[in-house]
């Protein structure tokens, strides 16, 4: 139980309403910055943010995305600008911690000045491969909304075979898809032939391309250029999964009428209940260890 812990929630989507479902079950006494529209449930307080309200207090809980490196904080309860900013951090406790999906330099920098613990969620295995699980459900569902063709039969790429990129490739494998698998290291290179895929090197990448129905970017490195995007068929669907900026020339493919889509955030999006479990039961295991590794 979170009984008399005070922890500040600010901004987010939809997965930030399930944390705060959940956070209030465990008696934590919360003040939601960002959440207007929000209706107030027991255990709340909404607040603006000022310095103020960090004092004392014993999380923060930002969105996944954290800020931007100007301290912009993305929020879809709010029509105001949140925006982070040292003063803010000046007043928060040294016993703190800082919780967030990913953290931009901006949002690492001010926490280490004032030797406040950051915690970046999705850098844990035990996290992020549970939150791939929606991100690849989600891509599937885009590429089916966005083409004519079945997954089935399809010729689908995936670059990358991290967290995301393994469960991508895994399901659609079991759709019936032909995957072929961009990878840098020979290591990968073996792990994706082990799984039943069909890799290649990414510095092969431009003569992979030209018979793929649907390609899926999970780096965070700009591949998908001009030279690769005009050896793609006219029908050919991208979706990075990438964070922004993704890794795609998306103003060249739309001069060439490739459809692509940058779609990172999509467990905010398709799953948000489950995201926003995931992301609750790894805060309260920081403040009581679960067991057996359960979510």
């Amino acid at each position: 139980m979170l009984t008399d812990k005070k922890i500040i929630v600010i901004g987010g989507d939809g997965r930030q309403k399930e944390v705060i479902r959940i956070l209030t079950e465990q008696n934590a006494n919360l003040i939601l910055v960002g959440f207007d529209t929000y209706d107030k449930v027991h255990h709340t307080i909404k607040s603006k943010l000022t310095p103020l309200i960090f004092n004392s207090a014993d999380a923060v809980i930002l969105p996944v995305n954290g800020t931007n490196n100007d301290g912009l904080i993305e929020s879809s309860y709010t029509s105001e600008t949140l925006v982070l900013l040292e003063e803010h951090i000046q007043c928060v406790p040294d016993s703190c911690k800082i919780f967030t999906g990913t953290a931009t330099e901006y949002l690492k920098a001010l926490c280490y000045k004032h030797h406040i613990e950051l915690v970046e969620l999705l850098s844990k295995d035990e996290i992020a491969i549970y939150n791939s699980i929606s991100t690849a459900e989600g891509a599937i569902m885009l590429a089916i909304q966005n083409t004519e063709i079945t997954i089935h039969n399809s010729v689908c790429m995936v670059l990358g075979l991290g967290r995301v990129g393994t469960t991508l490739a895994n399901k659609l494998k079991n759709l019936g898809a032909k995957v072929k698998i961009g990878v840098r290291e020979s290591s990968l290179f073996a792990r994706a032939w082990e799984m039943g895929l069909e890799p290649f090197y990414i510095p092969d990448l431009y003569s992979q391309v030209s018979d793929t129905d649907v390609i899926f970017n999970t780096i965070e490195y700009e591949l998908l250029t001009k030279s690769i995007i005009s050896n793609l068929k006219a029908d050919t669907l991208i979706i990075d999964l990438a964070s922004k900026p993704g890794g795609t020339d998306f103003v060249y493919a739309e001069k060439l009428g490739i459809k692509a889509l940058l779609a990172s955030g999509l467990p905010g999006m398709v799953a948000p209940k489950t995201s926003g479990q995931i992301i609750a039961r790894a805060i309260l295991k920081q403040f009581s260890p679960l067991k057996n590794g359960s979510i």
